[in-house]
């Protein structure tokens, strides 16, 4: 009966928020934009990125409204929910335009900002009737761990204790869990219910996790991503489970097993189920940041942890147009955005074969999305440029080279990455003799010109996400 009243109340909420959803659309004001993607993705560079952008109407000549001089400015404003915290953009700003720049922190709970964009119409219509246009966007950011939960909705404990048991049978996994295991091994699913049992295990499985997070293939597939980033969680027991192995204990009261399973419910309940509807169901668009370069240098086991996750939490989102017979649904995504970022960090020959890279990635889920009814688009970008693509000559061979300050260095040095393969298929577990995809710092001087911090394709993303509400 609660999971009724559960679903009622979501169905409920929805046909809210879809109703507010259909008269913004005709008022035109305003846009909820999702930015979605993993660990270390870039979501935080690309939020400051893209507000400093539009706050200095700097660079961005691919933007329509901007190109064809409707832009009459931006001004950042209160966000309509007080209870989240706001996107900490001055602070985000700071560190990259320092005097010994470096990256922002990376995202640790959820938050959102507004920005509002004033224009003047490009229709002759619309200028007639109202002369300017306002829209207000609304960017909402979260941690890329806290994605990742979004597929235990659609499990009970029985599945996801399976899944992720069988899962950490696979190398690099495998060699990861030893002390997982090994506890595993001493405990009755069937017995008793013992809070310092359930505590321990729930820890070691926990170590487990931030050793996949933390390891050279670096892990993506991560589950629950509230162990890794637990907020103001911290502590709660709601976070103190972990899978174990099949039997018939799950649900029988008074049992760890069934302690364990009450808790898992328990999670999806208040942590994924409430984080899904205050946020997820109510976006407009989506972009969904990649980083492949990062999962290339771990090789093929990189790139299938990686597939995988983007592909499981893709799952969970609502693509497809709005229209009159589908608004008691709520809010549906009906623009989505792939970008490979970190493009910088590959001569500038290469953006497109990272893009290709991208595109065989996800082509499952891209093709479903496009059956949904969303419009789809693929792009490769850098939110901050901190590299220059230079050509060099090694052996008689002239090779396009990226010359930048790599990270924990003083001065720029000029590094061949290696060519982009065409597939991700293929790839090999040892990749270190073909790629060399380094970190960059970002370059001195950001923002000192009042043009925007340089970017790579940021406004091409925009013209795609927000263009035809800014027309």
């Amino acid at each position: 009966m609660a999971g009724i009243i559960s679903g009622l109340e979501d169905r409920g909420a929805r046909a809210v928020d879809g109703l507010a959803q259909l008269a913004a659309r005709f008022s035109g004001g305003t846009l909820r934009l999702g930015v979605t993607g993993l660990r270390r993705a870039g979501k935080t560079v690309f939020i400051t990125s893209l507000l400093h952008n539009l706050l200095q109407a700097g660079r961005l000549p691919f933007l329509d409204v901007m190109a064809q001089g409707r832009f009459i400015g931006a001004r950042l404003l209160a966000q309509p929910d007080g209870a989240i915290p706001r996107f900490d953009y001055e602070n985000h700003l700071a560190a990259l335009t320092a005097a010994s720049p470096d990256w922002p922190h990376a995202t640790r709970a959820v938050s959102e900002i507004r920005v509002a964009l004033k224009f003047r119409p490009a229709g002759l219509v619309r200028r007639r009737l109202g002369g300017v246009g306002t829209l207000n966007l609304d960017i909402i950011d979260y941690p890329g761990e806290w994605l990742l939960d979004l597929p235990m909705l659609g499990q009970d404990y029985a599945t996801w204790s399976a899944q992720t048991l069988s899962l950490m049978q696979t190398e690099p996994r495998l060699s990861l869990a030893g002390a997982f295991h090994a506890a595993l091994t001493a405990v009755d699913p069937g017995g008793p219910a013992d809070e310092t049992a359930a505590r321990h295990l729930a820890g070691l499985y926990t170590d487990f996790l931030r050793a996949c997070r933390d390891s050279n293939v670096g892990l993506s597939l991560l589950q629950p991503g509230r162990f890794l980033e637990p907020g103001e969680m911290e502590g709660a027991p709601i976070l103190t489970f972990c899978p174990l192995p099949p039997g018939s204990a799950e649900g029988r009261s008074g049992t760890l097993a069934g302690l364990m399973a009450e808790r898992f419910e328990g999670y999806k309940d208040k942590v994924v189920r409430r984080f899904f509807r205050d946020h997820f169901a109510r976006l407009d668009r989506q972009i969904v940041l990649v980083d492949l370069l990062s999962a290339l240098n771990a090789g093929e086991p990189g790139m299938e942890d990686l597939r995988r996750s983007l592909s499981a939490t893709m799952e969970s989102f609502r693509h497809g147009q709005r229209s009159w017979l589908n608004w008691l649904g709520g809010a549906r995504v009906d623009r989505v955005l792939f970008a490979a970022t970190k493009a910088d960090h590959v001569a500038a020959p290469q953006h497109a074969a990272l893009t290709r890279l991208m595109e065989g990635l996800m082509e499952d889920r891209m093709r479903q999305i496009r059956f949904d009814g969303a419009a789809m688009k693929s792009l490769s970008l850098a939110s901050v440029k901190c590299t220059d693509s230079v050509l060099t000559r090694h052996e008689g061979r002239e090779l396009a080279c990226v010359q930048g300050i790599p990270r924990g260095r003083t001065q720029p040095t000029v590094i061949f990455p290696g060519e982009l393969p065409d597939s991700h298929l293929g790839v090999g577990a040892a990749v270190e003799d073909r790629f060399r995809f380094t970190d960059f710092q970002p370059p001195p001087g950001l923002g000192r010109d009042g043009r925007g911090l340089p970017n790579i394709r940021l406004d091409q993303a925009l013209e795609f996400l927000i263009g035809d509400r800014l027309a």
